[in-house]
């Protein structure tokens, strides 16, 4: 089975709801970090959020969703898949066949409908329109339907690795024959759920994150969602090609349910097993999209891998710092970013670094430069150690 190409991509974060919008935030280095005007939680105006400033009501009208019981979620997952599969030139022939697979991810989910969830569990009714939407699948059953999709169809949750394990599977099913294309991506929208959840923790910011810097205190939480098409080489003839998935690997240090081990020997052997992956050595990758959060278990545990791998580390920098942590969107997100800036010969910028953290030395990129690059690496590492690399090269 030869190569696995990216065909068409869409995404919607804090910065932008299209490709060439995102784009032109990411040049200009525009953060979309701030007070939150949508969700409804107590913390909306003392902390910081990367919030999609689009209401449901103008998610529906562009999808054209009329009916009840549809979150956020899925209106934002709606929102870039529909921009992803245009931007691809597929029509419904595509779409309606079994060679086509859908492979979604996503942490919350439906459960975004917080203060429904618990009315509804509390009900000896029926419950509301939204009963259905709490269940894991909820969103990838709603795009399944909403595109007629009708190949092989799963949902990843492993937590802020979940999109790029979607996007693993999705090549997996199609060099092992189960597929000949993949709509791979993931969503997530900003809840009371995942607010409280994250504050309980003790790791959110109070002002706007600051990825692998020394007085960096916490993560921003953000919502979106990105989506890319996959198709395999065979079937590439007169077809537009952003990038090819050359490298990917999934590993796990079994340390903490909530973090890293202080060596991030999960994160070396994914990254390690991404470059074995594509037949690179650590020299070949041009620029290194990491996970970056903020928080600091994981900017030390990060660099600290990279380290371990790289002589001389490579540019990098954290998209964190501008959209917040999307969670299970993220990876989705950030390999966008990371193909958009392939595509253009651009690398673009982590915001708010000053100082190195002590133990590493590592400064991230701060300045947008323009480079030819030939293979990036984007990292995701989610809760209970599931660590994920993902390489992408030039067609």
């Amino acid at each position: 089975m030869g190569r696995v190409f990216v065909t068409g991509m869409g995404v919607i974060s804090a910065i932008g709801d299209s490709l060439s919008s995102s784009r032109s935030a990411l040049l200009k280095g525009v953060s979309g970090i701030a007070p939150a005007d949508l969700v409804q939680s107590k913390y909306a105006g003392t902390l910081r959020f990367g919030e999609v400033k689009m209401e449901n009501e103008k998610l529906r009208e562009i999808s054209g969703v009329n009916r009840a019981g549809v979150t956020r979620t899925s209106l934002l997952a709606l929102h870039a898949m529909n921009d992803a599969v245009r931007d691809s030139g597929w029509d419904s022939s595509f779409l309606n066949s079994y060679d086509t697979a859908l492979i979604g991810a996503s942490t919350v989910g439906g459960m975004c409908q917080t203060d429904e969830l618990y009315r509804d569990a509390i009900s000896e009714t029926n419950g509301s329109a939204y009963t259905s939407s709490y269940d894991c699948a909820s969103v990838t059953l709603f795009l399944r339907e909403q595109l007629g999709v009708k190949g092989v169809t799963n949902t990843i949750n492993t937590a802020c690795s979940s999109s790029a394990n979607a996007i693993m599977q999705g090549v997996q099913l199609i060099k092992n024959g189960f597929a000949k294309r993949a709509i791979v991506g993931g969503v997530d929208s900003l809840a009371k759920f995942t607010i409280n959840g994250f504050n309980s923790l003790g790791i959110l910011s109070p002002g706007n994150c600051r990825p692998f810097d020394k007085e960096r205190n916490g993560l921003n939480l953000g919502e979106g969602a990105a989506f890319l098409i996959l198709e395999r080489e065979e079937d590439m003839k007169n077809k537009k090609v952003y990038a090819t998935v050359s490298g990917y690997c999934n590993s796990n240090d079994a340390f903490h349910p909530s973090s890293l081990s202080e060596n991030g020997e999960g994160p070396y052997r994914a990254m390690k097993g991404a470059m074995e992956k594509a037949a690179l050595s650590p020299g070949d990758i041009g620029f290194i999209s990491t996970h970056g959060t903020g928080t600091e278990n994981n900017d030390e545990v990060e660099s600290k891998a990279m380290m371990r791998i790289f002589n001389n580390v490579p540019p990098f920098a954290s998209s964190k710092s501008k959209i917040g942590h999307t969670l299970g969107a993220s990876a989705a997100v950030e390999a966008v970013f990371s193909i958009i800036g392939m595509q253009h010969g651009e690398i673009y910028p982590s915001l708010n670094f000053n100082t190195p953290i002590e133990s590493t030395g590592l400064k991230p990129l701060t300045v947008h430069q323009k480079l030819d690059v030939k293979h990036i690496m984007s990292n995701s590492f989610g809760f209970g150690g599931n660590c994920a690399s993902l390489i992408f090269s030039k067609a």
